[in-house]
């Protein structure tokens, strides 16, 4: 009886997955930068701010008056999606993608428009499964892919460079750097 080649399909198995799940690889990754350093910026949008004026808003009694003649002094027919008085002498106008908030005595006016990161905003909301639904399979799919990947690697190469040489040293010390940095979050 003739032995299974394991090591021939081991590597073409490995090879022919690798390129398939290339692309999400690049996706997943840069996105994961991205998102671990939420902290610093915000990957899905970007911000511009902007400070000007208009003429000043007093002696207006309701809320809703306010808001009109806000909106009349923005030159803004849009209606907005909410506002909000946070103290008596400002007025903060919110829409889709902007806020104005403005100084009621003064007329200043603060602006905040945030615009989607092209891109990056979409690689994030795949890696975020936002979508839900078949992308939840896709995902799994694509996991168990990674798992496949990091096993059949093992493999790929013979002797002293293998997984019974230097291979099982760099296995080892992958294995350990999660578990070691765990015990250390946890008890440091």
């Amino acid at each position: 009886m003739k032995k299974f080649p394991f090591r021939k399909w081991n590597n073409i198995l490995h090879r022919d997955i690798g390129y398939l799940i290339f692309g999400l690889t690049i996706v997943y990754g840069i996105s994961g930068i991205a998102v671990n350093h939420i902290q610093d910026w915000n990957p899905n949008y970007s911000k511009e701010e902007e400070i000007f004026s208009i003429s000043p808003i007093t002696q207006i009694a309701t809320t809703d008056e306010i808001l009109k003649e806000s909106l009349h002094k923005l030159n803004i027919a849009e209606t907005p999606t909410n506002y909000f008085r946070p103290d008596s002498f400002t007025i903060q106008i919110f829409f889709d993608e902007k806020e104005y908030s403005i100084d009621l005595p003064t007329g200043n006016v603060f602006l905040e428009q945030t615009h989607e990161r092209k891109v990056l905003y979409e690689m994030n909301q795949l890696h975020l499964n936002s979508p839900k639904g078949i992308w939840t399979f896709i995902a799994d799919l694509y996991a168990g892919c990674l798992i496949f990947i990091a096993i059949t690697g093992l493999f790929v190469l013979k002797g002293k460079t293998g997984i019974t040489g230097r291979g099982a040293y760099l296995t080892i010390i992958g294995v350990l750097i999660p578990i070691i940095y765990w015990i250390y979050y946890l008890y440091f």
